[in-house]
């Protein structure tokens, strides 16, 4: 009896715009191979490591990953009296299946996620997954059946939810969590199309109201002048502006940031938001060096020991892929919990986020007459209503003076 074989491989036949290709399982019989995705996606390098011998950390991780993949692909093979690509399909996926449900297929995804180096989207799924967890504890039930998720369920927990204090926007963004898995259930036969609860006439997601978050120029003034009480006030406050006049940029941009992106004249970077997108051409943001901005640099830069150097020291190239998402994350709340004691001191009602200096930068912009789509582009975005989102509210200066020029008519005798 010939039987198929079975193999791991990078699919090289079409490149993802980020530079990666997908990973697949190949089942070969009789000259025909059919590709079957794992929902992962490596560039060349990390693909070739992790065929080392003695590959470890998040390589060895990815190893043993694959090698548990193509165990149970040939398991199920062996236990196929006679092998046809639609009978092992079937019998993968009763393998696949054997004790799923939600909360085994967000396991899986949250350890994709971490297998990619995507910690930010792995966190969020998995503090998705803990609330619907607790959920199902205040309900008495511990397994929650992909059929399970109703129309009704969907509103319950909204309910359950935002009435333990948590806002909507934090519902919104949990249940488009959920909204994926079941998606991936979907695709794997796990759940009937039929059933999917999520769109109209059927349970439609929170969208929650956006707040806007830009400060006057007053405020920033207040910001630049004030005087810290410590040197790390001092060094967060300057990150803070750093944020600010560097296009909105996140923490995750500026801790990112590489000598190599720097030159005498401008700066350079992808938005980490948007640099594993394969939807859109990815354009690089351009930051003109203000003699402020080159102040920050040569004030808290590290010394550049080569173009790879990390301009803020905050992560180093030593760091793994784990360890710099951590940093990240401390760095965001440090600057955080400083920015807030500003804020306080200074009597401005705005938390002083890296989200507010990016609105603030927007509406700045805008305040001052520049077009949206020099601000679209500033920003990253890849359409002007995007942008228009970041736009804050005008002071009520503003408006007075726009207001009276509707009777300017009355100076013209």
């Amino acid at each position: 009896m010939i039987r198929a074989t079975t193999a791991i491989i990078l699919d090289k036949r079409v490149q993802k715009k980020d530079g990666t290709y997908s990973v697949k399982l190949r089942i070969t019989h009789q000259r025909q191979q059919k590709y079957y995705p794992l929902n992962i996606s490596l560039t060349e390098e990390d693909w070739e490591k992790i065929q080392l011998k003695n590959a470890r950390g998040v390589y060895k991780e990815h190893q043993v990953y694959f090698n548990g993949i193509e165990k149970k692909a040939v398991d199920a093979i062996k236990e196929l009296p006679l092998f046809t690509f639609q009978s092992f399909e079937k019998k993968f996926s009763q393998e696949d299946r054997r004790g799923e449900d939600v909360f085994s297929l967000f396991d899986d995804y949250i350890k994709s996620l971490s297998l990619e180096n995507r910690h930010g989207n792995a966190a969020i799924y998995s503090t998705s997954s803990n609330s619907i967890r607790n959920f199902l504890n205040d309900q008495r039930r511990k397994k929650l059946n992909f059929e399970d998720i109703t129309p009704q369920w969907l509103a319950e927990y909204e309910k359950w939810f935002v009435g333990n204090g948590n806002s909507m926007t934090s519902a919104g963004i949990y249940l488009r969590s959920l909204r994926t898995i079941l998606n991936i259930a979907i695709e794997r036969g796990l759940l009937p199309r039929d059933l999917y609860p999520f769109g109209k006439r059927k349970y439609q997601i929170p969208a929650g109201r956006k707040v806007k978050k830009s400060l006057t120029l007053t405020e920033i003034k207040q910001i630049v002048d004030y005087v810290p009480v410590t040197e790390a006030e001092e060094r967060w406050r300057d990150l803070w502006m750093f944020c600010y006049l560097c296009n909105g940029a996140n923490i995750k941009d500026v801790c990112k940031l590489k000598y190599k992106n720097v030159t005498k004249t401008s700066l350079t970077f992808i938005r980490s938001k948007t640099e594993r997108s394969t939807k859109q051409d990815l354009k690089p943001i351009v930051v003109m060096l203000l003699p402020q901005i080159k102040k920050i640099i040569n004030k808290w830069g590290v010394e550049a020991a080569g173009p790879e150097t990390y301009v803020f020291g905050i992560i180093t190239t030593e760091d793994s892929t784990i360890r710099q998402f951590k940093k990240i994350q401390q760095a965001n709340k440090t600057l955080n919990k400083y920015m807030k004691r500003i804020g306080e001191e200074l009597g401005i009602d705005i938390k002083l986020t890296t989200y507010a200096a990016r609105h603030s930068f927007a509406t700045t912009l805008k305040r001052a007459g520049a077009p949206t789509a020099f601000i679209s582009e500033s920003l990253g975005h890849q359409n002007e209503k995007t942008t228009d989102s970041y736009l804050g509210s005008f002071e009520n200066s503003v408006k007075e003076t726009y207001q009276k020029m509707l009777l300017d008519f009355e100076k013209t005798g």
